[in-house]
């Protein structure tokens, strides 16, 4: 549908995990997140929402406090929000300098006149967990006059219970409405993602600069060193003997880094939950690890998150700080991507590549 301008618009839906936004929310939020049986299945199916009510009134007063430590409330869709903000101008800006034909020569005495670029972009954003939920925006998207959509999943390394769990929810949907759906499920290795983090990392080496200039503690190998771990989200160990690419994925990203930058590094998970067997090594295994070995500078990246939530203002910056302290290691994180210049020229490059390839942006 175009607008008055005669431009068509196409939209981009963001899809993300999402979060609570207030302390009453965690425990409807962690119920949704464990009714999802593509990220953990909890006995026969017609158990799996009995279970995830049990689990999540067991947990929710300890989460509850854990938020209370970040400000009450996970920051993600605020972030979220804001990358697509930056992301809707700088396609915007894109499409107006790419579409546009030279100015027309005017008139003797006249004024040059603009040509007018053929479509724009409104950028969406969508959670499979908390508000704003997909199936609350898709009717929006509808609404607005958009029949083409690029869903665009926040997870750069696929995996079934992410990606695949959002898709999946996005294309049940979407069935309902008249909307062409292109939908990109993973960018594990895009040079400017990759750019980004390495960026990131670089900087992160420069917070040590202080902290090196203490004395030796215990004088053993690895002193004045910094050791990069790279933290990624678990997944149960089920889903990666099924197939499941998350873990080749990561593998990839850091790969990529590691072409960049000359670093001593290890590869950890964080967050697991639930009784079953998750992936390994834990990452407070890898820092009780990293200390027997006398490593004592540790930068983590969290490769497999693009913005701050609990996993990383509580789990890295409280829970493995204070244990890392414990250790005598001086254990500090890369800042997040959020809205890095660099990330959200990625993002946009991302997009104007699947316009191209759909011809949408025709």
């Amino acid at each position: 549908m175009k607008d008055k301008t005669g431009r068509e618009t196409i939209g981009v839906l963001l899809l993300n995990l999402g979060g609570p936004d207030s302390i009453q929310a965690v425990k409807p939020f962690l119920y949704n997140l464990f009714s999802d049986r593509q990220i953990i299945r909890l006995g026969p199916k017609f158990l799996q929402k009995p279970f995830a009510w049990l689990i999540s009134t067991i947990r929710s007063k300890k989460t509850e406090g854990l938020y209370s430590l970040i400000g009450g409330k996970s920051p993600i869709f605020d972030i979220t929000t804001a990358q697509a903000k930056a992301l809707e101008k700088a396609l915007n800006n894109e499409l107006e300098v790419e579409e546009s034909p030279p100015p027309i020569p005017p008139p003797r005495g006249g004024r040059v006149r603009e040509g007018v670029a053929g479509v724009k972009v409104k950028v969406f954003v969508g959670m499979r967990y908390w508000h704003p939920f997909i199936e609350e925006v898709i009717p929006e998207i509808y609404n607005s006059g958009v029949r083409k959509l690029i869903a665009l999943s926040l997870y750069p390394q696929y995996s079934l219970a992410t990606s695949g769990s959002s898709i999946s929810k996005l294309k049940e949907v979407v069935s309902k409405y008249k909307i062409k759906v292109f939908s990109i499920q993973s960018w594990y290795n895009h040079p400017l993602y990759i750019e980004a983090l390495v960026d990131v990392i670089k900087k992160g080496f420069d917070s040590f600069t202080p902290a090196l200039t203490l004395p030796p503690r215990g004088g053993g190998k690895g002193e004045g060193d910094i050791h990069v771990l790279f933290s990624a989200h678990s997944l149960p160990q089920k889903l990666i003997d099924e197939g499941d690419p998350y873990v080749e994925q990561i593998m990839g990203t850091i790969n990529e880094i590691t072409k960049r930058l000359d670093i001593k590094w290890d590869l950890s998970y964080q967050s697991k939950s639930g009784p079953v067997r998750w992936l390994e090594p834990s990452t407070d295994e890898k820092i009780k690890e990293l200390a027997g070995k006398e490593v004592r500078n540790v930068l983590v990246v969290p490769i497999s998150f693009v913005s701050d939530h609990i996993e990383t203002l509580y789990e890295i910056d409280i829970l493995y700080r204070q244990m890392a302290d414990g250790y005598g290691i001086n254990l500090r994180r890369t800042k997040p991507l959020n809205t890095h210049p660099v990330f959200i020229e990625a993002l946009k490059d991302i997009t104007m590549k699947s316009m191209k390839e759909t011809e949408w942006g025709k």
